[in-house]
């Protein structure tokens, strides 16, 4: 099964994908971070949305960044997420 599938909602598997977190505003977009227990840590996840011409358009976002701590992987998350809007802005979801 792929990496995807486990994470978003296909499957058991090694990686435990946890339900996302309070979402937090930024710019214009709502960041959920979303981390999931990989070999025993935490890894970087995270799904970006906001609504464009009354759809909402949907960003989502893993990166090797692996922690012992939720807190930090949320903290890490969230620092991911706003650099991603700060460079791309709406094209993220082009």
């Amino acid at each position: 099964m792929s990496l995807w599938k486990k994470l978003f909602g296909g499957g058991g598997g090694a990686g435990r994908q946890e339900p996302p977190l309070d979402p937090v505003e930024y710019k214009g977009f709502v960041i959920r971070p979303a981390p999931f227990v990989e070999g025993g840590q935490y890894q970087t996840c995270g799904i970006i949305t906001r609504e464009v011409g009354g759809e909402t358009k949907e960003h989502r976002f893993i990166r090797a960044d692996r922690f012992a701590s939720k807190d930090d992987a949320v903290d890490i998350t969230l620092r991911k997420a706003r650099q991603l809007i700060d460079e791309q802005g709406e094209r993220i979801f082009g």
